[in-house]
């Protein structure tokens, strides 16, 4: 579950929030191994789609200061 729209984020607590950027940083560092290994991804557009979600989390987290 990478895509988190904005209103999903906003609804959530701080706490969910960090856990679900943990979260999504780990899995983006997952994918990046497996594709610089030569593995070919399941979905090619994963590492972009969770690198927009991350970016997405950390705008909020900046207005919610």
């Amino acid at each position: 579950m990478a895509i988190l729209r904005p209103d999903e984020i906003r609804n959530m607590s701080r706490e969910e929030i960090a856990d679900e950027l943990l979260k999504l940083e780990s899995d983006l560092v997952t994918e990046r191994a497996l594709a610089s290994a030569g593995g070919a991804p399941e979905k090619p557009g994963r590492i972009q789609e969770i690198r927009r979600t991350i970016a997405r989390i950390k705008t909020i987290q900046g207005g919610m200061r």
